[in-house]
């Protein structure tokens, strides 16, 4: 307020004030609807010993995933000596707090689905393994262009340039290689992090869609044929 926003009302504070405020309170219940069920089931001895140790570290992601969040908003209110940009978060720790996000949903879902739904027993035959590799790295391709993302949005890289598929004139942009060293272009140049989420996200459609047409060349059961084209559907819409 006392050096950007100095015309900010007291309803526009409290709106985002709020903003923060149930994310950090939508947090703390998911912790607790992950530790309480763990201990009760716990103690009345429901859980296998693997299952144990998934628990645990579900539980652990958790809390972790809380002492992430508020490293990554302490980044955004230290001073900086003689800047008066808007005041903004570490895109490196907000990148972190996605990711660490992401994994925590996605060992949720698998420990969830792998209770509920019976593993089917299909033979390990060289197209199969090979459909499970391309699945896993094009997973692996996907949370790489969600991290990117997070870049994106730490960067407010996405005004930079809002014209597809050329970004402005020019395929290329003349800046993208702009800071040195020229690694650094990766993560704090905000044309080259565009470029770059743009380049994943079209990586990551074409590899679904690969991914889709090459489980169309095996049978496979009924609910896989549903989750690789619900995916491919998801894709097209995000």
């Amino acid at each position: 307020f006392t050096s950007l926003n100095h015309d900010m009302t007291l309803p526009e504070f409290k709106f985002i004030w709020y903003m923060e405020y149930s994310h950090r309170m939508w947090g703390r219940a998911v912790g607790l609807a992950y530790i309480l069920p763990a201990a009760y089931f716990w103690r009345r001895g429901c859980l296998s010993p693997p299952l144990r140790g998934r628990v645990l570290a579900l539980c652990g992601l958790v809390c972790f995933q809380g002492l992430l969040g508020w490293y990554m908003v302490k980044s955004g209110l230290e001073e900086k000596p003689d800047s008066y940009d808007i005041p903004r978060v570490s895109q490196y720790r907000l990148a972190a707090h996605l990711g660490s996000a992401l994994l925590l949903y996605s060992a949720s879902l698998w420990t969830g689905l792998s209770l509920l739904l019976p593993r089917h027993k299909l033979p390990e035959t060289k197209q199969l393994l090979r459909l499970r590799q391309y699945a896993h790295g094009t997973a692996a391709l996907v949370f790489l262009t969600a991290l990117s993302g997070a870049f994106v949005a730490g960067l407010d890289a996405g005004l930079v340039y809002n014209s597809f598929p050329k970004m402005g004139e020019r395929w290329i942009p003349d800046d993208l290689l702009a800071f040195s060293p020229v690694l650094r272009n990766v993560f704090e140049n905000p044309t080259t992090v565009q470029f770059d989420h743009r380049i994943l996200g079209i990586a990551s459609v074409t590899a679904i869609t690969a991914l889709y047409f090459f489980s169309r060349k095996i049978p496979l059961p009924r609910r896989t044929r549903m989750a690789v084209t619900s995916l491919l559907a998801v894709a097209y819409i995000q």
